[in-house]
């Protein structure tokens, strides 16, 4: 396998005269997880039914696991694995049904699959449930499962389309473990979702659709630097000393009191600092010689969230228009 697992260079796909993908360029390195973030009707899941050689394209150029996607389909299929947004196991099998099914259907020898599935139930944690009915199953434990079938024969690529959706916490956290586990060892990744602390979880870059193209793209700690700062936050008991906590932060910050933002509705202040440490502590101390109470000081990182709605002007579960 190449360094690069997945390059996507200029391509094109147009529904009924409208561009769901319009100049989409994608390059994630092999051992990594790649977030592909955007917008409802971005062009995610497209791309992703391309990479994966279920949609052609109109134009541009695709490799993944280094066969070429337009005029080698085939070597594509054998190297990559893809999970949908819902589980696609069948409720009526057992979990070890459901993988020796599986298995058969990638031709392996029956006893080779019943080999292959119990490796899978011990590694997915499935073991103590592997002869129950997969309808049975907890939301985690079916998508770990579809997971688990997913790997029959051990991709080099993994299309992970939405893998948590509607899963409770607890069985997003087995969803992400078990991520981290094939990356470890040596699976690409690539993962799109709506939930940008998935992303920010798991991800070792993230690239941001929208309107069919890749807007932004880096690490997700270069994505929330890249709209401003760390915050100071303050909360002051009286609202009254709003107007003087706003000069005191000013000078902290070093900036012009018209920067500071100021609620005195909630009593809350915040201002963009450079050095969070030593604003955090400059900030006690000029607040506590000014004679101004407060119930809560802090600095805080911008989020992913902010960072996707800086790009995209929309949040990522809001549709394109």
């Amino acid at each position: 396998m190449t360094t690069t697992a997945i390059a996507a260079d200029g391509l094109r796909k147009t529904y009924r005269g409208v561009a769901a993908l319009d100049g989409f360029h994608l390059n994630v390195p092999a051992g990594t997880v790649c977030g592909l973030l955007g917008p409802n009707g971005a062009g995610k899941t497209t791309a992703v039914r391309i990479l994966a050689t279920l949609l052609s394209f109109d134009a541009g150029r695709a490799v993944v696991a280094g066969a070429d996607v337009a005029r080698e389909p085939e070597l594509v299929r054998q190297r990559i694995a893809l999970t949908g947004q819902y589980a696609a196991v069948d409720g009526s099998l057992s979990g070890r049904q459901n993988l020796v099914l599986f298995g058969r259907l990638q031709h392996l020898r029956p006893r080779a699959a019943r080999q292959r599935a119990d490796e899978l139930l011990e590694q997915f944690g499935l073991t103590g449930a592997a002869d129950r009915s997969a309808r049975e199953y907890s939301g985690g434990m079916q998508r770990r499962l579809d997971l688990a079938a997913s790997l029959i024969r051990a991709p080099q690529v993994l299309f992970l389309d939405e893998p948590t959706t509607g899963l409770d916490p607890r069985s997003r956290n087995q969803v992400w473990d078990t991520v981290r586990k094939l990356v470890a060892d040596g699976t690409t990744v690539l993962l799109t979702t709506q939930y940008l602390d998935e992303a920010d979880q798991l991800a070792d870059r993230i690239c941001v659709a929208d309107t069919g193209r890749v807007v932004a793209e880096g690490t997700p700690d270069e994505l929330k630097a890249a709209i401003g700062a760390d915050r100071l936050e303050v909360v002051v008991r009286d609202a009254g000393h709003v107007p003087e906590a706003a000069g005191v932060l000013a000078r902290v910050a070093g900036t012009p009191p018209g920067e500071v933002g100021a609620d005195p509705d909630s009593r809350r202040l915040r201002v963009a600092v450079p050095d969070r440490v030593a604003a955090l502590v400059e900030a006690a101390r000029a607040l506590h010689a000014a004679g101004i109470a407060v119930d809560d000081l802090g600095v805080r990182r911008p989020t992913l969230d902010e960072a996707f709605l800086s790009l995209t002007g929309r949040r990522a579960e809001e549709e394109t228009r």
